[in-house]
């Protein structure tokens, strides 16, 4: 109180002295005048003439103003008033601009030729008008609602953050350049993903720029690196000519030629053939098991999460037994995935009889054979037709072309024949073809991640409309492999709906680097609370009739809110990336823009060449494309496979007296 009452004082005595100058440099200027009225004396003429010879008080007018004004400045600033919400800034300086005004520009009338005494008279009513004018701004100015609690209505500035803004490169980096602000300016900066190995995941609404962002420089990166690659193209041939194209510019980065292969049952021309249950890769029944589980999960999605139930492991074994015999007939002439379909297609008093014929699949086929034998026909027409019925819809000249033959292996990381594999989907088509991708995706998966190869790079854009088998198990342990994984979806909901939420859950949290653009729900709260919490200011304000209070606090709070993450930009993303041992990101978390220059990919676009044929259906002899006639020649091939291999085994089976009796009497007929 003591200590309000002297600053106080202190105030008013600097006021009084800014009025005290301004009276002098009145009685200065218009001495004249005031000498003529006899207000004067030689004490005061003395002093007067002191004070100009001795101090540089009155060498020029606007000297002593100045130092007026600066008085009177420092005696408003230790005034205090009650906030005013009405009043404006402009208010304040157009009073305190014209004050200036008035007071400096007094002097003008000196010069006027109207008299002495309205001379003074216009000098003294200009200063007094000035003064009070930068009283009243002065006075003002304390009770400006002066605080910036409404300047960051969305809090943006609270949230900013410092990033990475070191390049950090290694021989299997990705590397992309931000621009991020904090603290209200713009800032450039680096996302280094410096270990790949263990596993990135891009999220991000259609339009958010997922892939023109971040998938497509993976792939631009990576094979500039000499990664050997597998693309899950969804929407072919977006991914899998920007791949063509940067492989044709960076062969030189490989110490052996790289082939590059395509999947693609639309256009059997565009696409190489491939044999995913080739016999020479399947050395165990468990290859055979693991292949009929992609097979089925892909066509039943509704099955991932009922992994054990009865009703899903029947069919998915009878699959399993039919690919094992296949593999184990004729040393696996006849094993491919066509034949599969077509052999489960043919009468059970074929079927049957054949897989018991086996003793390798014996255990397999025994409640089928048993069921069948008691003619307990109902009970298998409800277990083979969840499997034959989705096959069924396989069974396409163009699919049995492409799954038929044999042009490369699976094996994209081998020392000795490095490959990029494009394998290709249709949207309209995706619940048809996504059991034959799976089938080449699970069987990818398992030749990849194997001790002793190259470093390879799998992309998986859209990574829902497709079950990837074996997935999680490939992201907690290919990292000492060199597999490079880039998940690309929408966000968590979709990801748990086609892949269950238990395997959902170990994929998010083993992934190690996390881009994504606009998500909500959910996705948004998870993320947001992956990446924590930082230290963030607190600012409250209290008006009462005397005074105004600020206090400034601080708090823990998310660092990314969730509906900051919900509202993201076409081209702004967060996430959070992971270093290595002796590359360490301290700034891991981001929230940035990814800068692209989108007119360098446009100009590079604009020079793509398209992916050329790759098989020629042109009889040499005339001359003529008999593509059509070729693939269907293919596909009634396949089935006059199959309808000739049960007709031998039914052969051999009558012709053995320890199997005949496998054979129903009304198969004899």
């Amino acid at each position: 109180m003591d200590d309000e009452k002297g600053l106080r004082k202190i105030m008013e005595f600097m006021r009084l002295f800014a009025i005290g100058l301004l009276a002098v440099n009145i009685y200065y200027y218009c001495f004249g005048y005031f000498r003529s009225l006899g207000w004067t004396t030689g004490v005061v003429e003395h002093l007067l003439e002191s004070f100009t010879r001795n101090t540089f008080l009155f060498k020029a007018s606007w000297v002593s103003k100045s130092l007026a004004v600066v008085f009177l400045l420092l005696s408003c600033l230790g005034t205090r008033g009650r906030a005013n919400q009405e009043l404006r800034g402009r208010t304040v300086a157009g009073s305190a601009a014209l004050g200036l005004l008035l007071l400096f520009g007094a002097d003008a009338v000196r010069g006027l030729t109207l008299g002495a005494g309205l001379t003074t008279v216009l000098y003294t009513g200009l200063l007094t008008a000035g003064f009070l004018l930068l009283l009243s701004a002065g006075a003002w100015l304390s009770r400006l609602f002066n605080n910036d609690l409404l300047k960051d209505i969305f809090n943006k500035e609270n949230e900013s953050f410092p990033q990475e803004e070191r390049l950090m490169e290694n021989e299997y980096s990705v590397n992309l350049r931000t621009e991020y602000w904090l603290r209200g300016k713009k800032h450039r900066g680096w996302l280094n993903v410096v270990n790949p190995f263990r596993a990135t995941m891009v999220l991000g609404t259609p339009g958010s720029g997922k892939s023109f962002a971040i998938i497509n420089e993976f792939i631009r990166q990576h094979l500039a690196k000499g990664f050997c690659m597998y693309i899950y193209d969804y929407k072919f041939d977006d991914l899998s000519r920007i791949c063509y194209n940067t492989l044709l510019r960076h062969q030189d980065k490989f110490d052996r030629p790289v082939g590059f292969y395509v999947i693609n049952f639309d256009n059997p021309r565009k696409s190489h053939r491939c044999n995913p249950l080739l016999p020479e890769l399947m050395t165990d029944i468990v290859d055979a098991y693991e292949s009929a589980s992609t097979i089925m999960l892909n066509l039943n999605k509704s099955w991932i999460q009922k992994q054990g139930d009865f009703f899903v492991e029947s069919p998915i074994n009878f699959v399993a037994a039919i690919i094992w015999f296949l593999k184990l007939f004729e040393k696996g002439k006849y094993c491919t995935f066509p034949h599969v379909i077509e052999f489960l297609s043919r009468d059970y008093e074929e079927i049957f009889p054949v897989l018991a014929s086996y003793p390798e699949i014996e255990n397999l086929v025994k409640p089928f054979v048993s069921a069948f034998q008691k003619d307990a026909i109902e009970q298998l027409e409800g277990q083979i037709a969840s499997a034959r019925i989705p096959l069924s819809r396989l069974a396409s000249p163009q699919l049995y072309w492409v799954m038929s033959g044999n042009d490369f292996t699976l094996d994209i990381n081998s020392n000795e024949e490095p490959k990029v594999l494009c394998v290709g989907n249709n949207p309209e088509r995706q619940a048809i073809y996504g059991a034959a991708l799976g089938l080449y995706n699970a069987r990818l998966v398992k030749l990849v991640n194997q001790k002793g190869k190259r470093k390879s790079s799998l992309i998986i854009d859209e990574l829902p409309t497709i079950y990837f088998k074996g997935l999680d198990n490939l992201i907690a342990t290919a990292r000492s492999n060199k597999v490079s994984t880039c998940l690309g979806f929408q966000d968590f909901s979709q990801l748990e709906r086609d892949y269950g939420q238990k395997e959902a859950e170990v994929i998010k949290n083993t992934v190690g680097n996390v881009f994504s653009g606009q998500v909500s729900g959910n996705s948004g709260k998870w993320l947001s609370e992956r990446f924590g919490k930082i230290l963030q200011r607190r600012q409250s304000l209290s008006i009462n009739m005397r005074e105004t209070s600020t206090s400034l606090s601080t708090q823990m709070d998310s660092m990314i809110p969730a509906s900051t993450i919900a509202n993201l930009t076409q081209g702004n993303f967060v996430g959070a990336v992971a270093d290595n041992f002796g590359e360490e990101i301290d700034q891991k978390v981001f929230h940035a823009r990814i800068q692209v220059d989108v007119k360098a990919v446009a100009a590079e676009a604009s020079g793509y060449q398209p992916i050329p044929d790759i098989t020629s259906f042109i009889n040499p002899t005339t001359g003529k494309d008999e593509a059509e006639e070729m693939i269907k020649a293919n596909f009634n091939r396949v089935k006059t496979d199959v309808k000739e291999l049960c007709a031998r085994e039914l052969t051999r089976i009558k012709q053995d007296p320890a199997l005949r009796h496998l054979i129903k009497e009304k198969a004899e007929q």
